[in-house]
């Protein structure tokens, strides 16, 4: 037997050749002279490849683009905006995201600067200028290179302090001949305007309205404008109006709708300044009793999905919100890169026909 202590011994005196493992670089140690060094190229080349693309050969920069995804590099951000004086990135404020427009705009926004190689940044001001000056403030604090608005009416100070800073931006889902060349979006007063004009048309004379409220929100104002202008035209007026507290409350619109239909005479026709509006009316409407269109025809702005699945699809005006989002997405990086390009600011909206309105049962 051994001795404790002559194992010990041997243990300490083993000849054994030991292993060294290399330690494993993570893919946040690697550095830009690491993907140069593997690629075989200098440091600018590879700052060339990722910032200026198209200054470099195909083969070159698919060869970085494999050491790159090989290992794992992720290029510094800062280091990046300290050389290009870009950060990459766009920063939009929308009034809610859950609205319909809105959503889908960010959507296709996303998808367009995407392309482009530019991150979208985004932020709510719930109806709220000084939300929203502050989160603009963040934002080019932050080092975003443009900004997209909703909307022509904002904080007094929100232009001047973009102006200073030299951040371009784009004003969107409003136009009129006198925003042009600064907002790209539908002409909200003609929408509701031409809307109007059309249940004219059909032979109705009473109106009821239930609307958004159009505090800070300069779009609700102008269709609202567009409803009244339409019916001065014709020596008509709308009453009773009911504004809304809630933008998207189906129940609320439930309640105002049988309040409308409580003046006398009843309208004959009723506007709604939303989709969720409409929907309420319409549901309401059934639950009264009331045959739609014979009884009372609906109309409403904005079009989602369930407006075209109720038990009566309802007429409404459809925003182009998918070009609104693709026409902002390259105004703003025409202006960032300079680019020269011909652009179509105003994107008229549709009206969507559909079997809630027609002439008034006489």
């Amino acid at each position: 037997m051994t001795p404790i202590s002559a194992r010990k011994r041997t243990a300490k005196t083993s000849t054994r050749p030991q292993v060294k493992s290399e330690p494993v670089k993570s893919s946040s140690a690697v550095g830009l002279r690491d993907v140069a060094r593997a690629a075989g190229v200098s440091t600018a080349t590879v700052s060339r490849a990722i910032n200026k693309p198209e200054v470099v050969s195909e083969e070159l920069r698919l060869r970085i683009s494999a050491v790159i995804e090989h290992l794992g590099w992720v290029p510094d951000a800062a280091a990046r905006a300290l050389s290009t004086r870009r950060s990459g990135a766009v920063g939009a404020v929308f009034p809610t995201l859950s609205h319909g427009d809105f959503a889908r705009t960010a959507n296709i926004l996303q998808s367009e600067l995407l392309m482009e190689d530019y991150t979208l940044l985004l932020a709510c001001s719930e109806y709220d200028p000084d939300l929203e000056l502050r989160q603009v403030k963040k934002f080019v604090e932050r080092g975003v290179d443009g900004i997209v608005l909703v909307g022509n009416e904002h904080h007094p100070d929100l232009q001047k302090f973009l102006d200073r800073q030299k951040v371009p931006s784009i004003n969107t889902f409003v136009y009129s001949k006198e925003t042009h060349g600064r907002s790209i979006g539908p002409d909200n007063r003609r929408a509701l305007f031409d809307l109007t004009n059309y249940l004219i048309g059909l032979g109705h004379r009473r109106f009821g309205v239930i609307w958004q409220s159009v505090t800070n929100n300069d779009r609700a104002a102008e269709r609202l404008a567009g409803v009244g202008d339409a019916l001065a035209a014709h020596g008509l007026t709308a009453w009773p109006y009911q504004i809304a507290k809630e933008l998207a409350s189906i129940s609320e619109a439930r309640s105002l709708f049988r309040r409308v239909m409580n003046a006398s005479p009843a309208p004959t026709a009723v506007i709604c300044g939303n989709a969720f509006h409409a929907v309420g009316a319409e549901l309401e409407a059934l639950a009264m009793g009331l045959s739609i269109p014979d009884d009372i025809s609906i109309a409403g702005y904005d079009d989602i999905e369930i407006m075209s699945e109720l038990p009566v699809p309802i007429t409404t005006i459809r925003v182009p919100s998918d070009k609104i989002g693709r026409r902002a997405a390259r105004y703003i990086i025409g202006q960032i890169l300079s680019r020269d390009q011909d652009m179509q600011f105003e994107c008229p909206p549709e009206m969507v026909l559909r079997e809630s309105t027609a002439a008034p049962k006489r």
